[in-house]
């Protein structure tokens, strides 16, 4: 069953379980919570999330391949406005990643992070999401340099891959509040070197 398939089916208790293993998942960690926590909050049975779901893995999944949507909708909402030249949809990317931390807010930094880090299982369900969510980005940021008519978009991408996860990492650990203006400055930077 396709991410978008899952999500169509949800009945409300479903949905109702996704956003409350969603809730939790991220504020405690993936393993710190059990099925019977994400019962309670849903107000629904255990036996409902499984009837759901199949299993704790699958609704781990699930949670991540709804922050990839969300995530990707937040990044392309801002990358395909009109009004942007090729370099500046490069530079929006990181726009999005502080509009992200000023609105939703994310003190414990980035659930794909923190999801590889738990799930050490190389053929969990969820590992699958998570690389691709990572290499979806990069591919992003490689696609816009092309546009751009970059001379090297590979580097770059790989580059600007770098700063972002950097960014993220710095605000949610180290509580550097404006890590994403200062990596977009330097992607700047990086774009200004391309285009020498």
């Amino acid at each position: 069953m396709s991410a978008e398939t899952a999500e169509q089916e949800l009945t409300p208790a479903g949905q109702r379980i996704l956003d409350a293993a969603s809730r939790l998942f991220y504020e405690h960690g993936i393993r710190a919570v059990g099925v019977d926590m994400i019962a309670r909050e849903a107000d629904v049975t255990k036996k409902t999330i499984y009837d759901r779901f199949g299993s704790k893995d699958q609704l781990i999944t699930q949670y991540l391949e709804a922050r990839d949507r969300m995530w990707r909708d937040v990044i392309l909402s801002r990358v395909d406005q009109a009004d942007l030249g090729p370099s500046e949809k490069i530079l929006a990317v990181f726009e999005s990643l502080d509009d992200w931390f000023q609105r939703e807010m994310q003190p414990r930094g980035c659930s794909f992070i923190n999801a590889y880090a738990e799930l050490a299982e190389s053929d969990h369900p969820a590992r699958p999401v998570i690389e691709g969510e990572k290499r979806w980005l990069r591919s992003l940021f490689r696609d816009l340099a092309n546009e751009a008519e970059l001379p090297d978009p590979e580097a770059l991408a790989t580059q600007l891959h770098l700063l972002h996860e950097g960014a993220y990492i710095a605000y949610s650990i180290t509580g550097i509040g404006d890590a994403a203006r200062q990596a977009r400055a330097a992607a700047e930077v990086l774009l200004a070197a391309q285009l020498r």
